[in-house]
């Protein structure tokens, strides 16, 4: 195929990426565009994509609110620890899953990843009952525990290093005489590292978007930031220029996480890609 015609057919495809790319930006700057009107703007007839001026005074506005900056110091700690554990404890998980023989093996993977059919809901009554014997409930330590650990993750992970990793380099350092953990950290972890970021980097978003386990076991005074721009909402108003601009503040801290693992993500996805 020459370069003329390969250009031609990848056209339809970079087009297709680019409606994409705005149809999945388009929400946010929608929020952007609310979130910078006045009450009276929003209320009227004429639609305009285009914002207005008033974002800094509605953020202003929501930090003087809700506890904004304690919510955002909540959810950083939370997602950071919450994120780190999941890539941690899934990656171990994994490369004994996928390179260690042990009796079993098959078994426990499948009832690993027989727990994610189970709704999140049903486990909410007695995973409360059990934070309040703890004496966490209204601490982040309730909010932390029960997600340091992640069914997905030890799929995931398993099944990255199944791929990533040859069996060949796992023998070569067993001749060596190195441990298993000497392997894990020397040879499985640099190998797991596209995957583990990725891993990471949806953790991160899923623990920072995270409301309805927070909101049930947290404090109003002590939230996170999905908990706190809840408080926006008032019992028969709501100022959605308000909620909004809440919104695309909750979200400037997520686009720099990936804007900063954008490059780790790609090469996850791309040598996963490749593997398969």
């Amino acid at each position: 195929m020459t370069p003329a015609r390969r250009a031609t057919g990848a056209r339809p495809a970079y087009l297709f990426l680019i409606v994409v790319l705005l149809a999945s930006f388009f929400p946010l700057w929608w929020s952007f565009v609310i979130g910078s009107k006045d009450a009276a703007a929003i209320n009227s007839t004429d639609v305009s994509l285009l914002p207005g001026g008033n974002f800094l005074a509605n953020a202003r506005a929501v930090v003087d609110a809700v506890p904004f900056w304690k919510a955002m110091g909540n959810s950083i700690m939370v997602s950071t620890v919450v994120s780190l554990a999941v890539v941690l404890i899934s990656t171990l998980a994994g490369f004994a899953f996928a390179k260690l023989p042990f009796r079993g093996r098959s078994f426990l993977l499948l009832a690993v990843i027989a727990t994610m059919a189970v709704p999140t809901q049903l486990g909410i009554v007695p995973l409360f009952i059990v934070m309040s014997e703890l004496g966490w409930v209204g601490s982040l330590g309730a909010v932390i525990l029960p997600s340091l650990a992640s069914a997905f993750g030890v799929f995931w992970m398993t099944q990255y290093l199944g791929e990533a990793l040859p069996d060949e380099l796992v023998d070569a350092a067993r001749v060596d005489g190195a441990s298993v953990l000497r392997t894990f950290w020397s040879v499985a972890l640099p190998a797991a590292r596209p995957g583990a970021a990725m891993l990471g980097l949806f953790t991160f978003i899923m623990t920072w978007t995270n409301f309805f386990w927070p909101f049930i076991v947290l404090d109003p005074g002590n939230p996170t930031l999905p908990v706190a721009l809840q408080q926006l909402q008032a019992a028969h108003y709501v100022d959605y220029s308000l909620v909004l601009a809440g919104v695309v503040l909750a979200a400037i801290p997520l686009l720099i996480v990936f804007a900063v693992a954008g490059r780790q993500l790609v090469a996850g996805i791309m040598q996963g890609a490749v593997k398969g």
